[in-house]
């Protein structure tokens, strides 16, 4: 089994910025804060406060240098036994068990979705300055430009998704269940047991929203799902 470690408490790696681990504790606290989960019989102030504790760590050089010093070899270091073979494989394998948590992919579909509504709103922007008479934006000197401007930083985004996108379906998830309201239903029951295979909870998530949501609910979800895929696959035409 792996090691759990603080970083894979927040779904960083080890070379995460101090900006990172904060944006990571914040994400994780609005979905793990007991207050938001009251409604839902669900207790998740022990997960909580592991994410605090990895935070208070990991926030203080001081603190994660210490820290940093146990895992590469303090009185914490785990042994492992040697295997025949070839050792830089062995060692891969090792970090990709290490990097399997749930957080992490979660962290992914967090930022596909940030990335994805960014890019609407360039192109809602686009599409209002495309609406103004030509000879506006010819006396002010903005055609070209800001256009030019709008499709790179779309570029860019595109370029970005495609790093997320790779993570999930590495790790099996299907596009139907990228949406924040599944991630984040399925993150707080894996919280409670870290050795549950994600994927089966996928498979819950699913059984909860056959008994628990409407039909116009149900249909809700479709229209969210059908927006997301939609406006993912424009932008990724930028990156082409």
């Amino acid at each position: 089994m792996p090691v759990r470690t603080y970083y894979h408490v927040l779904g960083v790696s080890r070379e995460a910025t101090l900006e990172e681990i904060t944006n990571a504790k914040n994400a994780l606290a609005k979905v793990y804060h007991p207050d938001a989960n009251m409604h839902n019989d669900i207790d998740t102030t022990a997960y909580m406060q592991e994410i605090l504790e990895a935070y208070r760590t990991l926030s203080d050089p001081e603190k994660r240098r210490q820290y940093d010093l146990e895992l590469g070899g303090g009185k914490k270091r785990v042994f492992r036994t040697f295997t025949v073979g070839d050792p830089d494989r062995e060692k891969k394998k090792k970090e990709k068990k290490e990097s399997d948590s749930f957080v992490t992919y979660w962290n992914a579909a967090c930022k596909l979705n940030e990335i994805v509504n960014k890019s609407c709103h360039l192109e809602e922007q686009a599409s209002r300055r495309a609406s103004l008479p030509m000879k506006v934006l010819r006396k002010i000197g903005k055609t070209d430009r800001v256009e030019q401007e709008i499709e790179e930083q779309l570029s860019d985004l595109s370029l970005q998704a495609v790093q997320y996108i790779t993570i999930l379906k590495n790790a099996g998830i299907p596009m139907e269940y990228w949406q924040p309201e599944t991630m984040n239903w399925v993150l707080v029951r894996w919280g409670q047991n870290q050795d549950a295979d994600y994927h089966t909870l996928f498979a819950k998530y699913d059984a909860y929203l056959n008994q628990n949501a409407s039909t116009t609910e149900r249909r809700k979800y479709k229209a969210q799902h059908r927006h997301f895929h939609n406006s993912l696959k424009r932008l990724l035409s930028y990156a082409l």
